[in-house]
């Protein structure tokens, strides 16, 4: 593997993020990072999608222009990004005058060859899908099942892609590649909505939607959202000018999204793709809604939670914390639960009973016994860390299934079976025995597979994870191939005020007094 090209969905500006864009964000970035210790060229794209009804109409409501409204929404995407340390390669808005261009190229390229035709409609359009409904996908009331209102009557002259032309090879395409959407049940869905797909509405009347991108030599028509939005993940590479990096990163490796969307990026941007005579991504990865409290979030019910609030309500420092939980919040592509009180629960036991307090004890037993020197002798055969090797190739495994919840688990389980191995040799009853060689292959045993944990921890908690390799003096680059079962240095390898808590319990009087990031 020497390069990696993961993508999050572009979110859309009307609002500021929730802990749902969040979700997604953290998801891909502990992909992003997993994948930065396999190989060494990673390129994560995220950003926000800025055109169309809903824009135009919170614009309006607030007396200020859409672009003003997007300037200032996107910003707020990037900051609560950097609070979370989303280290993102690159961050597209679709309103980037590169990216409008390119749009415009594209779908003038599709018109040309016939891909695109222009055509008199009458539909029923959800504005909070933007898209087009089929009558039957309504609810019982006739309302959009994801936004729970009634679809207006739409009749407008609009450009279609002929999206039914692609149709068998699509389902050509999900048949010969199982792992094409993920998880796998997800295909079926696809597969059913595949059965009675029509061709496609990729422009609005500007009399309806001023708020696009203007389509060549049609000053009366907007290019619809989805072939604006689902390009980002090319433009952004320079596909229009046919660019090094779009040659290197194309096609993509996954396209993590919400299982919301599943749909136009599973049949409409296959289609789009193969129109343009594209290979399609290996992978669309659709994960599942975080709810709150086990309630859907909902502005009319006041819990939509901004992610950054957490991290101001805990007084965190740094973000793992919150990463680790949402990262682990859901088996792969099942919905997930945020509540204060589990958050609080399942990162005090993981973080810091179990994996922050056995780094930090083992490393007061050495220095206690031994001034913090391992020496020679300590260094013995270590069936625990060629256990912890063997935890890696697993959690390799789950990520490349995208099963991070499940990769979470092992790498806890690989803690509590460190702690296990201390409780089973009580290195503190050796030393009263005066057994002191044994006492310092044990405490240097489980410090080389700290190591280890340190470096399969980093995608989720990259700033605790630091602090564990400072204090055992390990390089956290390298690689998971890399790793080996004797990481730890013979000589002085920390004194006793250089340790420090690498996670201090949420309820803590330190934790509730810790300063933050200015």
């Amino acid at each position: 593997m020497n390069r990696y090209y993961i993508t999050t969905a572009i979110d859309y500006v009307n609002g500021a993020p929730h802990i749902g864009h969040a979700y997604e964000k953290i998801l891909t970035d502990v992909i992003a990072r997993h994948y930065s210790q396999r190989c060494d060229d990673v390129y994560f794209l995220t950003g926000t999608d800025e055109h169309g009804i809903k824009i135009q109409k919170t614009a309006a409501s607030q007396g200020i222009t859409p672009k003003e409204l997007c300037d200032m929404n996107a910003q707020k995407f990037k900051d609560a990004w950097k609070a979370l340390d989303i280290d993102y390669t690159k961050f597209i808005r679709t309103t980037d005058d590169y990216h409008e261009v390119a749009v415009q190229h594209i779908f003038d390229k599709l018109l040309k060859q016939g891909d695109i035709y222009k055509h008199s409609y009458e539909g029923l359009y959800c504005s909070g899908c933007e898209c087009f409904l089929n009558p039957k996908d309504l609810t019982e009331d006739g309302l959009c099942p994801d936004h729970l209102k009634k679809p207006e009557v739409v009749k407008e002259e609009n450009y279609f892609f002929k999206l039914s032309k692609y149709k068998d090879a699509i389902i050509k395409h999900i048949k010969d590649h199982p792992d094409f959407i993920l998880p796998e049940f997800r295909a079926n869905e696809v597969l059913n909505q595949l059965e009675d797909i029509q061709d496609i509405s990729v422009s609005r009347a500007k009399s309806n939607v001023q708020w696009g991108i203007d389509v060549l030599g049609d000053d009366e028509q907007s290019i619809y959202v989805w072939i604006d939005a689902l390009s980002n993940y090319i433009t952004a590479l320079g596909y229009d000018e046919n660019s090094d990096d779009f040659k290197k990163y194309w096609p993509c490796d996954v396209h993590v999204i919400g299982k919301d969307i599943l749909k136009f990026h599973s049949i409409y941007w296959p289609a789009f793709l193969m129109a343009l005579d594209l290979p399609l991504p290996k992978h669309i990865f659709a994960h599942g809604w975080i709810t709150i409290d086990e309630t859907k979030m909902s502005k009319s019910l006041g819990n939509v939670v901004s992610p950054t609030s957490v991290l101001e309500n805990f007084n965190m420092e740094y973000p793992d914390a919150f990463r680790y939980y949402m990262a682990t919040s859901a088996p792969c592509g099942r919905d997930g639960n945020y509540s204060d009180d589990d958050f609080k629960e399942k990162v005090n036991a993981h973080l810091a009973n179990s994996m922050g307090n056995l780094l930090n004890r083992t490393l007061s037993m050495l220095v206690k016994y031994f001034d913090g020197e391992v020496k020679a002798e300590f260094k013995a055969e270590n069936l625990l860390a060629k256990k912890a090797l063997g935890t890696v190739q697993i959690v390799k495994n789950h990520f490349d299934n995208f099963e991070l919840a499940e990769a979470g688990l092992e790498i806890i389980s690989l803690v509590d079976a460190t702690n296990k191995y201390v409780q089973d040799n009580a290195p503190w009853t050796l030393a009263k025995e005066e057994k002191m060689v044994e006492c310092g292959q044990v405490l240097t045993n489980v410090l080389d597979v700290m190591c280890v944990i340190a470096s399969l921890i980093y995608p989720y908690c990259p700033n605790i994870a630091k602090d564990m390799a400072r204090q055992l003096s390990f390089d956290l680059s390298t690689k998971l191939d890399d790793l080996t079962a004797d990481s730890i240095k013979v000589g002085k390898l920390i004194s006793k005020e250089d340790i420090k808590p690498v996670f201090l319990r949420l309820d803590s009087e330190l934790a509730d007094k810790g300063s933050k990031k200015s």
